[in-house]
This record gives structure tokens, sequence and C-alpha cells, in this order.
């Protein structure tokens, strides 16, 4: 068990959206969890009431958890049996059911979109700004809380740009993302469009890359979070791979830096979450690898319970100073993953007693 974390019994979680593709993926991320335990399952009004495996069109490698698959659906309303959800709702409908949540005493930890860039909610990467937790203390929300995690391009980004920062300085940064199908959703992209081809726009991925990190580098200064001062420029592509989502990212540095500094300062890295020894935290946050053909998605995306980010590589840029290529595993590392190693970080804060 991790530092300082005893618990008699675990504590009870809900799901909101447990029939999508993120809510399937915390229940299986969750079944045998430490800490945590599914108490309630809850998505549209037209799963609710039937059990689990009636409602769910399951896609996940590993069959339905046992103690899961009759469980019944409930609607996404704020009477379930627990105080802390995970939600993995659609963006559309995300914003109005997880404030109401909020309102009604709930431990939101979610990993849509609609609260991210509000002043008082943490866009949380456990690694990087575990301090950002603090600010939860100025919700309007009661008992409740709202924390977030980033978009899944995002997370791989700034735990690859969190050491540069930390070491060199960063002045900007050019990434090119080739997003896995998965990122869509299911059922996601057609076949039509997306076998033998490439799409070249992802609605509203660009400016969540832009922006997004600018928040997450940001200093908290106990009552606001003040951005970082980043350039940064992304294009978005979606590409017929199942899970993984890579990253062509050229950075221009504050300091000058030599190609063994740079990976030193990746291979050194660890945060919060190591220390701490928490569940679902990877015991190396990054892995850089010296084969010329690394990262690829079918080879690297699991590694470390899928929760690592794999770069390799690095080498000088004609118009910055180096470009590298990173991976990291977009619905585990990018979507519930994440969200759960929030909720461990949250717990071991005092934040879910």
């Amino acid at each position: 068990m991790s530092k300082n974390i005893s618990l008699k019994k675990k504590i009870p979680v809900g799901i909101l959206g447990a029939t999508g593709s993120v809510g399937q993926k915390f229940v299986e991320l969750l079944q045998d969890h430490p800490w945590f335990e599914i108490r309630a399952l809850a998505a549209s009004e037209r799963s609710s009431d039937k059990t689990y495996a009636e409602a769910v069109h399951w896609f996940m490698k590993k069959p339905i958890p046992p103690d899961v698959e009759q469980m019944r659906v409930s609607a996404c309303e704020p009477d379930l049996p627990c105080r802390l959800v995970f939600s993995g709702l659609d963006s559309s409908v995300a914003g109005e059911i997880e404030q109401r949540f909020a309102e009604n005493g709930y431990v939101v930890v979610s990993n849509s979109k609609n609260h991210r860039m509000k002043g008082d909610v943490p866009l949380l990467v456990p690694e990087i700004n575990s301090e950002h937790l603090s600010i939860i203390e100025s919700q309007k929300f009661g008992d409740g809380v709202i924390v977030t995690n980033p978009n899944c391009s995002v997370i791989g980004l700034v735990i690859a740009l969190k050491p540069l920062i930390d070491r060199f300085g960063l002045d900007a940064v050019n990434v090119v993302t080739l997003q896995a199908l998965s990122g869509a959703g299911y059922p996601g992209v057609s076949g039509l469009d997306s076998l033998d081809n490439v799409i070249p726009y992802i609605g509203g991925e660009e400016d969540k890359v832009e922006t997004e990190p600018l928040k997450i580098f940001g200093s908290f200064d106990g009552e606001k979070i003040n951005n970082m001062q980043i350039k940064i420029s992304a294009q978005c592509n979606r590409v017929p791979v199942s899970d993984g989502h890579v990253e062509c990212v050229s950075v221009k540095l504050k300091q000058k830096a030599r190609r063994d500094e740079v990976i030193t300062a990746w291979n050194n890295f660890a945060g919060v979450p190591q220390k701490l020894e928490l569940p679902m935290a990877p015991l190396q946050p990054i892995r850089y690898y010296d084969e010329k053909d690394y990262p690829q998605p079918r080879l690297l995306r699991d590694v470390d319970k899928g929760m690592a980010v794999s770069i390799g590589r690095l080498r000088e840029c004609p118009l910055f100073d180096y470009k590298f290529v990173i991976l990291s595993h977009n619905t585990i590392r990018g979507a519930a993953g994440g969200a759960i190693l929030n909720a461990e970080l949250m717990l071991h804060r005092g934040y879910l007693s």
C-alpha cells in the first residue's frame, strides 16, 4: 500500500457516463483498486434501470468484471450511494450534470472539458501541479468539489515538457499530434473515414493543446492560478491507430542544453505521485528510448500500466533547439487513469475524508 494511507474499508465510488468509452475504462481500471470500490454506475435515461451487461456495448480487452455486470445502471442524478464520482460524460451534457453533483455535495473528478478552464477548478496532472489542488477550497459548492484532468493529448505533452521547463526554461513549442481513433469515443470515426486515411482536423482540439498547458504550468499564489506564458502552436490529426497518441514536438529552450542533458532530465524526472507511491502512478513517468524508430503505439502504449510517457528520436531542430517524438496512452494516462490518479492524490491530501 502507498505511503501514509491505511483504510479500514474501500471508498465507494460512482461512474458517470459508465457505458461510454471512458466510462468503460474507469470500470476496467477500478477493478481490484486498493482504495476505491465501484458502488454506482450512471448513464443516460435509455440505460437507466438496466443491468450494466444489458446497457453497455462492452469493447474493453478484459471481460466485464463479474461484480459489475449485474449492477443496475442509474440515471445521472445526485442520489448515488457514494460521495466520489468519476465523470466520463460527453461534453454535450457533462457541464450541467457535474455542477449539479458538486452542488449536492459530491466530489466530481472529471475527464470532460466543460470546467477545465474555470478559475477555481484545478486542471490537474499530479506530477506537475499538485499544489493547484488547494484552489478547490475557494469553490462555491459547499461540501462539493470539481477537479478536472486535461485533454488526452495535453497530458502526454506537458509531462514531456515539465523537466525541460524546470531544467532549461522554455520559450516556444510546435506540436503535431497523431491521435488514435479511441480518442473520439465510441462509435467514433466511421470506418470509411478512417481506413487508409488521415483526418487533419479534430474539432476544438488545437485550441485545447495551445491553451491548457498554460494553466497547468501556471503558478498558484494562494488565491488564483497565474498562467505561464509560452508560445504553443498545434496541429491535430486523427490517424487509424486504436490507442496511443503520438506527438511530434519541437521546442525552443531559454538555455542551451546538450542532448545528453535533455535525456537525463527526462529519465530522472519524478513527481509527487512517485514519492507517495500512489497506486495508479507509473514508477517512472518518462522513459526515453534510443531505438531509431521508437516510440510506436503498438509496442509501448501499455508501458507501466499505460501511465508512462515514452519519448524518442531526440535530435537538433534547424528552426528551434530540439525536436522529438512522444507517445502516451490516451484512454489510460490521458483519461480514466489520469482521473483515478487525481483522486488518489486527493485522498492522500485529505480531500475525500
